[in-house]
């Protein structure tokens, strides 16, 4: 008995012993660099024959590519408020940039949903839970969700260490103001005269990194490039005028700014290797949304930014997490933006969140060689964009409408509210939604509209039923450039 006794003693110390292990295992830290506006092809890895970017490339050679990562909007702001706080765009209101009814007025069949600026503050983003966890947390570049005065500014939502914090710039160029007026950008009050702002954005991300060795850190690289205005160093520009493009990629100062922006990668991931932090930092390369037509084609995808066709959601993503991830490894599995909250509290071993509820679900097991359960994802857009240049094949979608969309396995199925239309397809053999199936395919057409429908009561998705009296005709294809 007293044997028995003494090796149920000794298997409750082994116990104990291996979870204090693993309660104070080394927090990794982490380093999400997130790009703005650059598309699933803007990469030479994912096959353009123009971009050059070596570094990113090299990152993909050590790390998991996704092939089939989402943004959760079509566009920055919903995308940014879905990563910060792991909910779809229903739960937090913020479905666009500024106003909802966007465009001319004549061409709205339907009066909009209005739209949310700011995230409101009750929400617990993910900086907010890393804080929390002990992480030394640091934004720099573009915010887009709420200034100051508001509660809602970057600070506010859990970070310690601001620069930039901004919705935009009006210049790539010191002091980054077309007015030639002070800079816009928090913590950025002097800088020398053609100062390039991406090249200033890295210079901080290196201060941080170096200032942040003693404790773990999440720092969020939030580069304003490849966004508007378009506008690149002189130097790089003349490299890519003298080299030649092709149909989908050949505009000189776009592919510049996306080799300063690639350059500004490998200086930072040269650092973490520098200081000897690398082997225990988790970097994540990501995109808030797709290519806007008007600069680049993200061929063979349907359209680009500002839709929900795959060309305006679907997003380069790279994971590498050394001594966790398969280097030079690809996984096919769907995943979206909101799956970054669980995923990130996983990776950090954050057993006790602050806030557990969230509607993603964690790919952390995908870096580590395993699966996840297959699931449906979904987006929503109850708003107008005014039209933009894009992919001339689609000449009826130049303006998003009102749009609610659901993937489920292969297939991917588009519900559109001006006038009940409903679009089909098989995502596997048709990657360019060139042909809509849903009148040969009733029984997948109704499944897919009933889980669309079930989600939209579940999330609580408003639907915009008013009709507007100022509609006047049918949409129109002018081609007007996407601001935001």
């Amino acid at each position: 008995m007293r044997k028995i006794t003494y090796i149920l003693s000794l298997l409750l110390i082994a116990s104990s012993l291996s979870g204090f292990s693993q309660s104070t295992e080394k927090q990794p830290n982490i380093l999400f660099i997130l790009v703005d506006d650059w598309g699933w092809t803007d990469l030479s890895s994912a096959g353009s024959k123009y971009y050059e970017t070596p570094n990113i490339d090299k990152l993909a050679t050590q790390g998991l590519k996704f092939t089939q990562a989402y943004s959760v909007g079509p566009n920055c702001a919903p995308s940014r408020a879905s990563l910060m706080t792991g909910k779809y765009t229903p739960r937090h209101g913020i479905y666009t940039v500024g106003n909802s009814d966007r465009g001319e007025s004549v061409d709205r069949k339907l009066i909009p949903i209005e739209n949310n600026t700011v995230l409101n503050p009750s929400f617990t983003t993910i900086a907010e839970e890393l804080k929390n966890a002990g992480y030394h947390t640091g934004l720099i570049g573009k915010w887009q969700l709420g200034g100051k005065g508001k509660g809602a500014d970057a600070h506010a939502q859990g970070f310690e260490h601001v620069i930039g914090g901004t919705g935009g710039t009006s210049s790539y160029f010191y002091p980054y103001n077309k007015e030639g007026k002070q800079s816009p950008h928090e913590g950025i009050t002097a800088g020398p005269d053609g100062e390039y702002l991406t090249d200033r954005l890295t210079d901080e991300a290196l201060k941080f990194i170096s200032d942040s060795k003693e404790k773990p850190f999440f720092l969020y690289l939030s580069y304003f490039a490849v966004h508007t205005p378009i506008e690149a160093k002189a130097d790089i520009i003349k490299k890519y005028k003298a080299k030649k493009g092709d149909q989908y990629h050949n505009n000189p100062v776009y592919a510049a700014m996306i080799e300063s922006a690639d350059q500004g990668i490998g200086r930072v991931l040269q650092q973490l290797e520098s200081l000897k932090l690398a082997e225990n930092t988790l970097v994540v390369f990501f995109s808030d949304n797709g290519g806007m037509g008007a600069n680049t084609t993200q061929h063979p995808l349907r359209g680009s930014k500002g839709m929900l066709y795959e060309g305006g959601v679907r997003v380069p993503l790279i994971v590498k997490w050394p001594g966790k991830t398969k280097a030079g490894s690809t996984t096919d599995t769907p995943v979206i933006g909101i799956d970054f909250y669980p995923t990130l509290l996983e990776v950090a071993n954050i057993q006790k969140p602050l806030n557990s509820e969230s509607d993603g679900q964690s790919f952390a097991p995908l870096l580590l060689q395993k699966t996840t359960p297959t699931r449906d994802i979904f987006w929503h857009f109850p708003a107008y964009l005014e039209g933009y240049k894009g992919d001339k094949r689609n000449k009826d979608v130049f303006r998003t409408r009102p749009t609610s969309t659901v993937r489920s396995g292969d297939f991917k199925l588009h519900e559109f509210y001006e006038d009940g239309r409903i679009e089909l397809y098989n995502i596997k053999e048709d990657i360019g939604e060139t042909t809509d199936i849903s009148e040969k395919n009733p029984a997948k057409t109704k499944e897919l509209k009933e889980k669309l429908a079930a989600w939209r009561a579940k999330t609580n998705a408003p639907i915009p039923t008013k009709l507007n009296p100022e509609f006047a005709q049918p949409a129109t294809t002018k081609s007007v450039i996407l601001k935001n």
